[in-house]
């Protein structure tokens, strides 16, 4: 059994997946942002412009979440970032993962078909996944009272 919270600490639910969203569009504004500019005017190949997007995006996620949407939880040291990056990486395999199976394992080519699977189930899957491993190892408060995953 976990020791009741304390007052002040912790984030009601509601307000907790508003946050970790709003957070979410900034991060995701701002990969698209650098993506688009390091793909256009600076030249780069499509891979080394999404890589440095991503960890943009990151970077951008866990200032957000750290400094908004957790800040009770006062992370401190490389180790939680480490642990958001590690969580996000594999929230972009999901994506890859659901993208795959649709595209080569189902036979669904078209444009539209990529679309629906990488962008939409492979997003909502690893949005789900972002959020829940960002809630449980890296911005975790010892007092929180129940449980979104049971």
């Amino acid at each position: 059994m976990s020791p009741p919270a304390r007052p002040g600490r912790g984030v009601p639910p509601g307000r907790e997946l508003l946050g970790f969203a709003v957070t979410g569009l900034f991060a995701y504004a701002a990969d698209l942002a650098l993506f688009t500019c390091l793909r256009g005017p600076a030249g780069l190949d499509p891979l080394t412009a999404k890589a440095l997007s991503f960890v943009a995006g990151c970077s951008v996620a866990y200032a957000g979440n750290a400094l908004g949407t957790y800040r009770h939880a006062r992370p401190r040291g490389p180790r939680p970032y480490a642990v958001f990056f590690a969580v996000n990486l594999a929230g972009a395999a999901v994506q890859l993962l659901c993208l795959a199976v649709s595209h080569y394992g189902l036979g669904l080519t078209s444009q539209r078909a990529d679309t629906v699977s990488g962008a939409g189930v492979g997003m909502a899957l690893a949005t789900a996944l972002r959020f829940w491993g960002t809630r449980t190892w890296v911005f975790r408060d010892e007092g929180r009272n129940g449980s979104w995953t049971g």
